[in-house]
């Protein structure tokens, strides 16, 4: 399972909604990409020292999915699918469901734009 920011962030404030949902450790992946925006928060957080010190726990156990030659065949075809629907999504989320669908993961989210990415499963809490 794919864990998106939003689904990063709520493990970061202990939301008891994903302990139903959340596969072990193993079986939960990180994009890249949302490392760099959930950082983007921290930097800016009064509670800086104390997240980070949870996202470099959180990097530790869990394997980081990096963009590839690969995923950009994936993003490619899925903004052609979008943009030719009129339903384009947030660039960073293009690049989060390529990754998704290279790896064949749900992605855990509660953005339900991801629904408009064909053959991609969005797990919601």
């Amino acid at each position: 399972m794919i864990l998106d920011t939003n689904a990063i962030s709520a493990m970061a404030e202990g939301d008891t909604g994903l302990e139903r949902i959340l596969p072990d450790a193993s079986s939960q992946f990180i994009p890249v990409i949302c490392l760099g925006e959930y950082r983007a928060g921290v930097v800016r957080s009064r509670a800086r020292e104390e997240l980070e010190k949870w996202l470099r726990e959180l990097e530790e156990s869990r394997r980081v999915l990096p963009v590839e030659r690969e995923t950009a065949r994936y993003y490619a075809e899925i903004f052609a699918d979008l943009r030719s629907r009129g339903c384009m999504i947030p660039m960073n989320d293009v690049w989060i469901a390529s990754l998704a669908l290279q790896h064949d993961l749900p992605v855990l989210s509660r953005d339900e734009h991801f629904d408009q990415v064909k053959r991609l499963r969005r797990i919601a809490w």
